[in-house]
């Protein structure tokens, strides 16, 4: 059974050598590049300028509501 699916299907074209087998390995190193690149970025927890200047703008509301909340008695 096993020899007569290697012959109808000709595996020899998915092969390192042939293009199509390059193809395949060189996608494959693409991808598996990609998912480290996620993990390193996600284990570093960089912030975008975007997310920096939304959380100051946060905290700096909050301030402001603590100090409507709580004025500061002379």
């Amino acid at each position: 059974m096993i020899i007569y699916l290697s012959t109808a299907l000709d595996l020899k074209i998915f092969s390192p050598s042939e293009p199509l087998g390059i193809l395949i390995i060189f996608l494959g190193l693409i991808f598996t590049g990609m998912i480290f690149y996620i993990i390193y970025a996600v284990s570093t927890n960089k912030e975008s300028l975007e997310d920096k200047k939304i959380r100051t703008k946060k905290e700096y509301l909050q301030k402001e509501k603590i100090g409507k909340l709580f004025p500061k008695k002379k």
